[in-house]
């Protein structure tokens, strides 16, 4: 593995500084990391369209992967984003394409019209695919037959991630940025950091952040830094 990139002194003093630099983020299929929690929700994507129902309920935390599946698919099956509230169009927008409604339980949505549109996809042979941080479940649902319909959805959890998943991420996502690091500090972070993906992306954008501040590629000693200020316990030695 090829050890990190370095600011190296040709970058002026201006260019040091900690900026918000733009960097684009790979969401293609090529560009998925498939592990075990993953191969569920990765499967009922790449089945479609011949899912086992109209209406597909991805689960997970924040910053597991659902939106990456969800551009997958968008971009599979040309399906329009929508939004199910009071006196919209969402269920109009059912009848000739499939359809994506993302973060279902933190943005919120009508009840009716909700229920329209998953009546429309199955009327149609449209698909619906939502994802959403809650199980169906613990939505404050108040009208029956939506409860019904939702019970009748496909619904694919994301699991936890594990040590293997978490240190491919971080390769991914420090590769995003153009940093290339040592399998060694990513080992060492993947051990001592919370078993989270938001977690991931906050200690590569602090790492970022601390290497063009400084001017130093980033080492083990930095990663320790960003670790500890997360909370997490590491050694000293």
């Amino acid at each position: 593995m090829t050890e990190n990139n370095k600011p190296g002194a040709s970058r002026s003093k201006a260019e040091q500084l900690p900026l918000a630099f733009s960097h684009q983020t790979a969401t293609g299929r090529e560009d998925l990391l498939v592990a075990a929690p993953l191969r569920a929700a990765v499967s009922i994507v790449d089945e479609w369209p011949s899912w086992p129902s109209p209406v597909v309920i991805l689960v997970g935390p924040q910053g597991s992967g659902k939106s990456h599946l969800a551009s997958i698919w968008k971009n599979t099956s040309g399906a329009v984003e929508i939004r199910p509230k009071a006196g919209g169009d969402a269920a109009r927008a059912a009848e000739n394409s499939p359809v994506l409604f993302e973060d279902a339980d933190s943005d919120g949505f009508d009840d009716t019209e909700l229920f329209h549109v998953i009546n429309s996809v199955r009327e149609n042979g449209t698909s619906l695919l939502i994802t959403t941080r809650d199980w169906p479940a613990a939505w404050p649902v108040k009208l029956p037959d939506l409860r019904s319909r939702l019970k009748a959805a496909t619904v694919v959890e994301i699991g936890e991630p594990d040590e293997d998943l978490l240190g491919q991420i971080l390769m991914k996502l420090f590769a995003d940025r153009q940093l290339y690091m040592d399998d060694k500090i990513v080992s060492y972070i993947v051990t001592r950091m919370e078993r989270s993906l938001n977690t991931a992306q906050t200690i590569v954008e602090k790492l970022d952040h601390l290497s063009l501040s400084r001017g130093t590629r980033i080492s083990r000693a930095m990663a320790a830094e960003v670790l500890k200020e997360l909370g997490s316990d590491v050694d000293e030695d």
